[in-house]
């Protein structure tokens, strides 16, 4: 069986769990991919999404409501701080240092969300029953030694970027992804048709679909951001946007 279908059985048995027993149920975090495959999949039981903060790329599946589950459980996803012990001695560390280090303990990638950085500290959203293990275990990254502990997230996580104007031909995905990473039309088309673009958690599917007010886009290798709609028309009939770009 391939990994597809080993994925859409996951996810009904956990959707018909919660639709058949009257419980919430969880799933590990899924990529965009993998969200895409949900969303596209009609099931018993109501499903959100969650990854621990708002604009998180990597989520978890919720199957239930309060109508049929009762009052909402919470999502088991917790914030472990990653943090040097010395700052002044400690390595630039990226997400690949602080990933790499979590994967070295024998930890599977399906239990880790998104992970932060601020201020050389990583916040790594995971699952709550792998936290104590990452808190104990985990003494260095890279050549850093660090310290790690149970935090809330932290606002630097969920502060928004400032909002940036754009000037568009169109508000089609092809011409606002091209605007927002200055690229060529065609390069923005080749992203979409590489499956690299995803639109408020479902792949792209047509470099001609519109981005609606609110949406959420992100692009393999370069980040994502949010569309805040049209701001005014040019002279020349042409857009001004406005977004916020997640670096």
């Amino acid at each position: 069986m391939d990994n597809d279908s080993l994925l859409k059985n996951r996810i009904l048995e956990l959707s018909q769990r919660a639709f058949s027993r009257g419980i919430w149920a969880f799933s590990d975090f899924l990529t965009l991919s993998e969200q895409d495959t949900l969303l596209s999949m009609h099931l018993p039981s109501p499903v959100s999404l969650d990854g621990g903060f708002p604009t998180a790329e990597r989520k978890i599946a919720v199957f239930g409501s309060e109508e049929f589950c009762g009052w909402m459980q919470a999502p088991p996803i917790v914030c472990v701080q990653v943090k040097p012990l010395q700052q002044k001695f400690a390595d630039k560390l990226t997400h690949r240092d602080f990933l790499g280090s979590i994967l070295s303990l024998g930890i599977r990638r399906e239990v880790l969300g998104d992970i932060a950085i601020a201020d050389n500290v990583g916040y790594v959203f995971c699952l709550d029953s792998i936290s104590d293990y990452i808190i104990s275990q985990l003494e260095r990254v890279r050549h850093t030694s660090v310290t790690c502990s149970l935090c809330d997230t932290p606002d630097v996580v969920t502060a928004e970027p400032d909002v940036s104007e754009l000037v568009v031909a169109s508000e089609r995905l092809d011409a606002v992804v091209a605007a927002i990473y200055r690229l060529s039309r065609s390069q923005a088309q080749e992203l979409i048709s590489s499956e690299k673009v995803f639109l408020s958690g479902r792949l792209a599917r047509s470099s001609s679909a519109e981005i609606d007010e609110g949406s959420i886009v992100s692009v393999r290798g370069f980040g994502r951001f949010v569309y805040l709609g049209i701001k005014r028309e040019t002279k020349k009939g042409r857009l001004r946007v406005m977004a916020r770009i997640y670096k």
